[in-house]
């Protein structure tokens, strides 16, 4: 059992898990509002936890991509929270990846400067859940691989920063360990299987951090290390979904049992099927990660919905059409900085893959004002219900629960239920048979 004052929702679901009970968490990693939105909504419907985690890329003490420090992004998911009606008891806010990955092209002392003040930053915001990660090179490294020892004293380093900025009577935070290969967000290149980490690597990476963090006299933080990072054989790319092979981890699964307290992460879980999912969760990956699969769904109702703008609107006098989908491969073509390195091929390659990839750097450009601008004309467009007929053509699962009385018939509801569908997908993994997730 973890530590009493360290009760949070997820506290609850990894002590429940580690008493025999196959129940995880869904780790909702995205700052796209209609995501957030339908994740808190689906937590309140259902009287469950809600795990929402940012990045040390996309939101740290500069800003990040997002223009967010880690008490903006808090305070936003927390007005979200409210005006879902969400109880803020069930809201619990995780960093991922904190560490020096955003400044890895710098020197080591001038990199890890700025990690603790990214960690001392999200602490202070009331986050409760941190991942520490140091596993990447800096500038001034040695060539990779790390060693593991350096890995494991940037992270008990990291850890005892977090742990002097704790503001007062807050609940001490959980940890997360380790890094997943390859690198986050999704595979490049086209690869079918990856290498799951042997039983041998996890356990040298818990001894040497489990060591670190002694050295520096945090034995009470390593009592809340509540999860590792390992690398289970799942992982996706532009067009590529590697499914989790229970045979292939069933040496891993087994090794975690025997580490009380603790479960594994498994990050890039995205577009794997609710089995996968399922048996993910009941061999102790007890943690899911998932950001790309919700905002592609969030991108395919889009372009389903400009399809009925263009068969419904179409000639109409006075009707504006959006081109929500050239805005946004026009945005993207502005400024290629968040694809042009993972999206290879010729002209034509690149450009499906900047509308279809699974990997989905289209997330990157939803906050750009023409993009916001034209999907504001398309929802506009689309005021009041829409022709059955051409949601039943463009956005079959949505239609069926239109059908049923269970979503109303409107563009903004359709696009947020297509969100909605891979959020309960992961809800019937992490709780089967039982959608509702302990809140204290």
């Amino acid at each position: 059992m973890l530590p009493s004052n360290t009760m949070t929702p997820l506290t609850a679901i990894v002590n429940e898990h580690k008493a025999g009970h196959p129940v995880g968490i869904t780790s909702v990693c995205s700052a796209h509002p209609v995501v957030l939105a339908a994740a808190l909504a689906l937590g309140r419907d259902t009287a469950s936890a809600v795990l929402i985690e940012s990045t040390c890329n996309q939101v740290n003490h500069r800003g990040g991509y997002t223009g967010q420090t880690p008490s903006d992004f808090a305070a936003y998911v927390s007005e979200l929270a409210e005006a879902s009606g969400l109880d803020r008891a069930q809201l619990v806010l995780g960093g991922d990846h904190l560490g020096p990955s955003p400044w890895q092209t710098l020197p080591a002392a001038v990199a890890m400067t700025e990690a603790r003040a990214l960690v001392a930053t999200y602490v202070a915001a009331g986050y409760t859940k941190i991942h520490l990660d140091a596993s990447m090179r800096l500038a001034d490294d040695p060539p990779d691989p790390l060693p593991i020892t350096l890995v494991a004293e940037r992270s008990a380093e990291l850890a005892a920063v977090a742990e002097a900025n704790l503001p007062p009577g807050a609940i001490p935070p959980l940890y997360v360990i380790g890094s997943e290969v390859p690198i986050p967000g999704g595979m490049q290149g086209a690869a079918h299987e990856l290498a799951v980490t042997q039983p041998a690597d996890a356990a040298e990476t818990l001894a040497a951090t489990r060591d670190a963090f002694a050295r520096r006299g945090l034995d009470d933080a390593w009592s809340r290390v509540i999860a590792l990072v390992v690398q289970p054989g799942v992982e996706f790319g532009d067009h590529t979904i590697i499914e989790y092979d229970r045979a292939a981890a069933a040496d891993l699964s087994q090794f975690i049992t025997g580490q009380p307290g603790m479960v594994y992460e498994a990050h890039s879980t995205d577009y794997q099927t609710v089995a996968a999912l399922s048996r993910l969760v009941e061999d102790h990956f007890a943690i899911l990660k998932v950001g790309p699969g919700l905002t592609f769904a969030y991108r395919e109702a889009i372009f389903a919905l400009e399809m009925i703008e263009r068969e419904w609107l179409r000639g109409r006098p006075g009707v504006e059409l959006s081109g929500v989908r050239a805005a946004l491969d026009d945005a993207m073509l502005a400024d290629p900085a968040h694809w042009r390195k993972y999206y290879d091929g010729d002209g034509n390659e690149q450009a499906f893959k900047r509308a279809y990839s699974l990997s989905d750097r289209a997330r990157y450009y939803w906050p750009v004002p023409s993009v916001q601008a034209a999907v504001a004309r398309l929802l506009g467009n689309l005021a009041g219900p829409l022709p059955l007929a051409l949601v039943s053509q463009y956005l079959p699962r949505q239609y069926d629960r239109v059908r049923a009385g269970a979503l109303p018939n409107d563009a903004p509801a359709l696009a947020a239920d297509a969100v909605g569908v891979v959020l309960r997908t992961y809800g019937a993994a992490c709780r089967p048979g039982n959608t509702q997730i302990p809140t204290r």
